[in-house]
């Protein structure tokens, strides 16, 4: 018998043209979850369905990223299971979409893309749209940059931020978007610039931006105003931290200095690299900010000042 990697629920139906399909691999590729964050806001637009599910016992590695269970005085319940599945969604204009969610495979990458094709064939999938974040020394007062990526040229929405050619560890998502080429289907994608002192929080204003551009590549429409709610806390939260610690913001206006010199260089065509300044580490401030995160987490409900505006209070 042949291995299926997919399972198509049969009576799944997709109406509609023109279908785009998000796909967001959390994991390597998300930093700030900022990827998975975007997800969970499309997850919420509608009462979606699952239309097809990946095998995950042949993809993850459980060793390596092991699921949540809990223990409860002397039993274990609640195991969080991995799943790999796709959902049919609408927008906020009622245009339908699918959504690929789950965590990057850990193993069977070429059976994995495979297995995709055989969604995007069976549905009518007419554009892939691919959703990640990195870490980079930039500060979190200034945009948040996206690289944008496709496989054809014309697909390309806007211009890269990038030079030449880059070498970097490979993630499914690009062999995705490459094997996709090879296949003649579309494929795109946006990864998102996260200050590299804040990419293991919770990071809206990112997931914010991403969806901002799905909206361009996907053709669809998103109602963004929890996710503006929820950057504007953040935000607050991270600059009401910095004040009251000199030595990080110190090292935060230390990367705005990097960061305006670079793109003052860069607009007049002189050079693309910033003055002599040391570029801060992430190290130097991360260690601060894990105690910013500490005290969110150990911070009441209410401190007298009104509610808390921790993220696990939005």
């Amino acid at each position: 018998m042949v291995e299926r990697l997919v399972h198509i629920v049969d009576d799944a139906e997709v109406s509609g043209e023109d279908l785009t399909m998000v796909c967001v691999l959390t994991g390597f590729l998300d930093a700030g979850k900022s990827a998975e964050l975007a997800a969970r806001h499309l997850t919420g637009l509608s009462d979606g369905k699952v239309v097809a599910t990946f095998d995950v016992d042949s993809l993850h590695d459980y060793r390596a990223r092991r699921p949540p269970v809990s223990f409860v005085r002397d039993h274990y319940t609640d195991y969080e299971a991995p799943r790999l599945v796709v959902r049919a969604l609408r927008d906020t204009g009622g245009t339908p979409f699918l959504l690929l969610t789950g965590p990057e495979p850990d193993t069977r990458w070429e059976a994995f893309a495979r297995a995709v094709r055989e969604v995007i064939e069976h549905f009518g999938v007419s554009r892939v749209v691919t959703l990640g974040a990195v870490p980079m020394a930039v500060p979190h007062t200034r945009p948040i940059a996206i690289t944008p990526h496709a496989n054809r040229p014309d697909l390309v929405p806007g211009e890269s931020p990038w030079q030449g050619e880059l070498r970097v560890p490979a993630s499914v998502q690009a062999l995705l978007e490459i094997r996709l080429g090879e296949w003649g289907l579309d494929a795109l994608g946006f990864v998102a610039h996260i200050p590299h002192y804040l990419a293991q929080m919770e990071y809206p204003q990112a997931a914010l931006v991403l969806l901002e551009h799905v909206e361009i590549g996907g053709r669809l429409t998103v109602d963004l105003s929890d996710l503006r709610e929820a950057a504007e806390i953040t935000e607050t939260e991270v600059d009401r931290y910095l004040s009251t610690h000199d030595e990080v913001g110190d090292v935060v206006r230390g990367l705005e200095q990097q960061y305006d010199s670079f793109r003052e260089a860069e607009a007049a065509g002189t050079s693309l690299l910033a003055g002599d300044e040391p570029l801060p580490t992430g190290e130097e401030i991360g260690r601060d900010f894990e105690a910013f995160l500490a005290e969110l987490d150990d911070r009441p409900k209410d401190d007298g000042d009104g509610p808390a505006t921790g993220w696990e209070d939005r």
